[in-house]
């Protein structure tokens, strides 16, 4: 199977595993000279905001409203107690039409964490083309205690629900960038910012962490040009069993992370109980304790 083929199939089965449309996706978003020629047969191209999509995203906040806050409340309390610092993380993302936001989050870092070592992994992502979107969090010491935890689960995401309430993001739609990462896109690439950006997305409950960046690119531009109110109630269904996952990917990796850390550790131990220093040492140690007995028996 060729790779534009599979690429292909990859967006197809993504969009009918979802079972919201019965038309069959056509062509592959690969590159400029084919991504004009992606459609779904019978489907018309809606505007960014419907008045459905709108209607949706305040009904749903109202409510979920009550669970929004029980979460929300004790989940603000505890970044305080532990991390000194803002509760919430502000940063500048790009929504629809390219144009900037400043976005919410419940902050998950420590203050003044360096913020190069993520667009150092954003750009080799985005450079290598082949390697999966995980995250950093296993090993990310700018975390605040529990901090992958509340990452994994996206409760730093809820005060997003007030950017969504003032119309700069939907429930469903795609993931906001950062300044730095658009400024890395190709042309063709930027399509995606033809629908509102959401907390979930096709490119959330599709794989995520296991897929590429241009996959992603792949999945955010077929929802930008065919969202229908089915296929984001399928989204919004998904997401809980997506996150789910999500959370068992970050308990699996902060495993592997605690057992390398260990391995490390014991080499370290043995490689300096090895060491001709570390031998000279225990030597000297008894050759001075030794002196130490003599005096005091000559004492």
């Amino acid at each position: 199977m060729s790779n534009r083929t599979q690429k292909d199939l990859f967006v197809h089965d993504s969009i009918n595993k979802l079972r919201f449309l019965k038309q069959n996706l056509v062509g592959v978003l690969d590159g400029p000279s084919n991504v004009r020629n992606v459609q779904i047969q019978n489907q018309k191209a809606q505007a960014p905001l419907p008045f459905w999509k709108r209607a949706l995203d305040i009904l749903a906040i109202v409510a979920a409203l009550p669970a929004i806050l029980a979460v929300s409340l004790p989940l603000a309390l505890y970044i305080k107690l532990v991390s000194r610092g803002p509760l919430f993380f502000k940063q500048q993302r790009v929504g629809l039409n390219a144009d900037k936001f400043e976005l919410y989050k419940f902050r998950s870092m420590r203050c003044g964490a360096d913020t190069s070592v993520h667009n150092n992994h954003l750009a080799e992502l985005i450079g290598s083309g082949e390697k999966p979107m995980n995250k950093m969090d296993a090993n990310d010491s700018r975390l605040i205690p529990l901090g992958k935890w509340v990452r994994a689960s996206g409760l730093d995401e809820l005060p997003q629900l007030l950017n969504v309430l003032k119309g700069e993001m939907s429930l469903v739609g795609p993931r906001p960038c950062t300044v730095f990462e658009f400024e890395q896109y190709e042309a063709w690439q930027k399509e995606r910012f033809r629908a509102v950006p959401g907390l979930t997305g096709l490119w959330q409950v599709s794989g995520k962490n296991q897929t590429t960046f241009k996959q992603m690119i792949q999945l955010d531009i077929a929802y930008s040009r065919y969202k229908c109110l089915s296929m984001d109630l399928a989204i919004i269904v998904r997401t809980v069993p997506a996150l789910i996952v999500q959370l068992l990917a970050a308990r699996r990796a902060s495993q592997s992370a605690a057992r390398a850390s260990q391995i490390k550790d014991a080499s370290a131990v043995a490689l300096e109980a090895k060491s001709p220093s570390g031998a000279l040492t225990v030597n000297e140690e008894s050759t001075q304790s030794g002196g130490s007995r003599m005096r005091l028996l000559g004492a």
